[in-house]
């Protein structure tokens, strides 16, 4: 039994439970009963409570009394036979763990929404989970379930282009999203979804082809990526500079020895006026970048830290912490 068809039984046998209560009370009304009085009388047939009767009931009301408790009945027992269907196929348990999951995506802050769980999403998925950032996974495929599941990670099944759909992945207080679809036409309409909902969201978003690029700009992108163009620069770097490769992989997040992170400097960051030295403790610096763009390569110890700054550290995790 589908969901829908679930919805439209359980809708269908509402609407007879009124239609009976309509049938009862209209009945005894008819046989001389008040209002009031009808409808405790139906109420009481149709919970087989039992009751005392306002007044004497004639043989046609003992009749139509026995009809009422029948219908009353067998309205119980298509609700029983639905629930029963509803619980073999999970309906239920499926419904409970929506309701979970949605409770526990409104409570995210700050996190990231990951559209489309194929193999580069999947890949960026690994990535968050290794740095410990919460995500959430949109994915048009219910085919993917048992796999988004298996992982044990946040998702919501259907098209990410819906606002509906971003709304409830928290768009609204979510720090970054990233179109990770097979499409560079769903790409685009996700992030023009994305912008109109949150401005201020950071977005990263994938192009197959190169003219994708310029159209995801337009469309409100921070950063395109193109899968194939990423992989054959890595390729040709690991022929030229093997080693360099290897330290960036080192400092790959997760477990990593070393690390390298980015730390934005907020107009009320406690971190402004300080200098590196403060901030950064036993990390090191490798580069500021100013609000204004202004690049500083491996700035001093003692180069005071500004609002709106992004600065770049290399160190043990640890060590990474800001000193407020």
């Amino acid at each position: 039994m589908g969901a829908a068809s679930f919805a439209g039984r359980i809708g269908l046998l509402c609407l007879a439970g009124v239609v009976l209560v309509g049938y009862g009370v209209v009945g005894y009304m008819w046989f001389g009963f008040n209002v009031v009085d009808a409808i405790y009388l139906t109420v009481s047939t149709l919970t087989t409570e039992g009751f005392t009767t306002p007044g004497p009931l004639s043989d046609g009301a003992k009749l139509f009394t026995v009809s009422l408790a029948l219908l009353g009945v067998s309205v119980f027992v298509a609700v029983l036979g639905v629930l029963a269907t509803a619980l073999v196929d999970g309906q239920l348990v499926q419904k409970s763990q929506s309701w979970s999951v949605q409770r526990r995506i409104s409570q995210l802050r700050d996190h990231h929404i990951l559209c489309g769980y194929g193999r580069v999403g999947h890949a960026a998925a690994r990535e968050f989970d290794a740095d410990g950032v919460a995500f959430v996974v949109i994915e048009v495929n219910p085919e993917l379930q048992e796999d988004l599941r298996r992982d044990g990670v946040l998702y919501l099944i259907g098209n990410s282009s819906s606002e509906a759909l971003l709304r409830a992945a928290g768009i609204s207080g979510a720090r970054g999203l990233v179109c990770a679809v097979d499409s560079d036409a769903d790409n685009v309409y996700i992030t023009l979804a994305a912008r109109t909902l949150n401005p201020d969201i950071s977005i990263v978003a994938r192009a197959s082809e190169e003219a994708a690029a310029d159209r995801l700009y337009r469309a409100g992108a921070d950063r395109v990526v193109s899968p194939y163009a990423t992989s054959g620069r890595r390729m040709a770097l690991l022929a030229r500079q093997p080693d360099l490769v290897d330290l960036f992989d080192l400092t790959r997040g997760g477990a990593a020895v070393l690390r390298i992170e980015e730390l934005l400097i907020s107009q009320d960051s406690p971190l402004v006026g300080q200098t590196l030295a403060q901030v950064c403790g036993l990390a090191t610096a490798l580069l500021i970048r100013r609000a204004d763009g202004q690049l500083l390569p491996n700035p001093t110890r003692d180069t005071v830290v500004q609002p709106g700054d992004v600065v770049v550290i290399f160190g043990e995790p640890d060590a990474l912490r800001p000193r407020e």
